[in-house]
């Protein structure tokens, strides 16, 4: 039995299935935390598939070897700076009231007819930097002022708001799910934010504007008073302080992906060894570029405009603890990706795909939908399911392009279906005043139709790249 298990294609094939349900199971039925699951299966899938403990785990005297470090640090390291950073950004920006600025110039543009419109925009340009609650948080405020000027149903507002969110949240750095992905299947982060704008923005377009248009005029939903009464003390807050520019929010939200970009095509475009191609190279690195970012947003929004050394302590420790559980789950997700490599589960994989005729970028989505629905969260889901399939594509000689596609996919199938085991489904519920059924109509259903678009965009691109 234990020869089959180890050295046979189904026997193979059988401990991946086995590991995934095992998986699912401590996650739902057991509770466990996502990072506590992942090492636990990863253990016993190596113990299982027997590999020797040494190479699991190292020895007393060295452990730098094993698959446990390398599996947690080789992904860490690319992730950890990329995503602290970015919360970073995302945190002085909402601060310093940049998301007010912009809804409100958009707004002014768009006029009241087309407010819907305006205010996903607003999701999408914000969405870059700001993860998906903290932007509920920041702009839920001028979505209820917004639906209340205008009569109508609060899902007309809501929706497209949270379909820009979404989209960033899933298909662009520096995030935690594309991030993480990029790092496990080894993506440039500038083909990531190439293929994650050609994949969110039609995608956007179809959830957010054309099917939140359609379901805010079937569910009528008023703005509740208490959330008026919220929103009219958020702006009371913000009411002594001088705003920013649009143009300097703008500025600081797109220069890192401005300097990421110039350093993917500078790779590509100036001679290898070149000053330009090295200092391409080191403004284009998404550490630096982040960083950069980072200091002029603490400088221009925050010192200049009469934050406290104090006060910009106190926000950057309270926005960096939520990160500490994002990091640990990747770095077992990484462990987990490792541990599949090294017991051949990869290559096993990748024979019967062969000759099956299936896409990787078709199986990706598949197993990041089941995970997704089964779990509930999208950054596990996008972690388990880059983990399974980097093996897979290590001998198929995919480009860069290629790769950050199959991104794309996974990161929509971690979209798909969001229901009452995932986190976002309640906060969606409660911040706009809407009902279990209310919430399955609107909110789940729109998250379903980013996913499936962004998945059926990934797959036309790859057809072409």
């Amino acid at each position: 039995m234990i020869d089959w298990l180890q050295h046979t294609t189904p026997g193979l094939l059988t401990l991946a299935v086995v590991s995934i349900a095992v998986l699912l199971l401590l996650i739902i039925k057991f509770k466990v935390e996502p990072f506590i699951a992942l090492i636990v299966v990863a253990l016993l899938v190596a113990l299982a598939a027997g590999v020797p403990t040494e190479t699991l785990v190292g020895s007393a005297q060295k452990a730098s070897d094993s698959l446990l470090e390398k599996g947690f640090g080789s992904i860490l390291g690319h992730i950890a700076a990329i995503i602290g950073l970015g919360t970073l950004l995302g945190a002085i920006l909402e601060a310093s009231g940049g998301a007010q600025v912009l809804m409100d110039k958009l707004m002014n543009a768009f006029g009241e007819k087309r407010a819907p419109v305006a205010i996903g925009l607003a999701g999408l340009i914000f969405g870059v930097p700001v993860f998906f609650d903290i932007g509920i948080f920041v702009l839920a405020p001028l979505v209820y002022v917004a639906a209340k000027r205008s009569g109508k149903s609060i899902v007309l507002f809501s929706m497209p708001l949270l379909a820009g969110l979404s989209v960033m949240h899933a298909f662009m750095p520096p995030h935690p799910g594309p991030v993480a992905a990029a790092g496990l299947l080894k993506v440039s982060l500038g083909w990531i934010i190439i293929m994650g704008l050609a994949v969110a923005i039609p995608s956007w377009f179809v959830g957010g504007v054309l099917y939140s248009y359609w379901i805010g005029k079937r569910i009528n939903v008023p703005v509740p008073e208490e959330m008026l009464v919220a929103a009219e003390a958020a702006r009371e807050d913000n009411g002594d302080r001088e705003p920013p520019s649009l143009g300097l929010v703008l500025s600081i939200i797109g220069l890192p992906l401005v300097l990421i970009l110039a350093g993917t095509f500078g790779s590509i475009l100036l001679q290898k060894g070149s000053r330009p191609y090295s200092i391409a190279t080191f403004f284009g690195t998404p550490a630096v570029a982040l960083t950069i970012s980072v200091l002029l947003a603490f400088w221009l929004l925050g010192f200049r405009r009469g934050m406290t050394r104090e006060k910009i302590a106190e926000l950057s420790g309270a926005s960096l603890r939520p990160v500490a559980m994002i990091l640990l789950v990747v770095g077992a997700g990484g462990f987990f990706g490792a541990v599949l490599a090294a017991t051949g589960i990869g290559k096993t994989l990748a024979g019967e795909l062969s000759d099956l005729g299936l896409p990787v970028i078709a199986l990706a989505y598949v197993i990041s939908c089941v995970i997704r629905i089964a779990q509930g969260s999208a950054t596990v889901a996008i972690v388990t399911t880059a983990g399974i399939v980097a093996p897979v594509l290590g001998d198929m000689n995919y480009s860069q392009p290629q790769l950050a596609l199959v991104v794309m996919a996974i990161a929509s199938g971690s979209i798909i279906a969001s229901h009452v085991n995932d986190g976002g489904f309640w906060i969606v519920s409660r911040y706009f005043g809407l009902s279990v059924k209310e919430t399955l109509q609107s909110w789940t259903v729109l998250e379903t139709i980013l996913s499936v678009v962004g998945f059926v965009v990934a797959a036309l691109l790859s057809l072409v790249v």
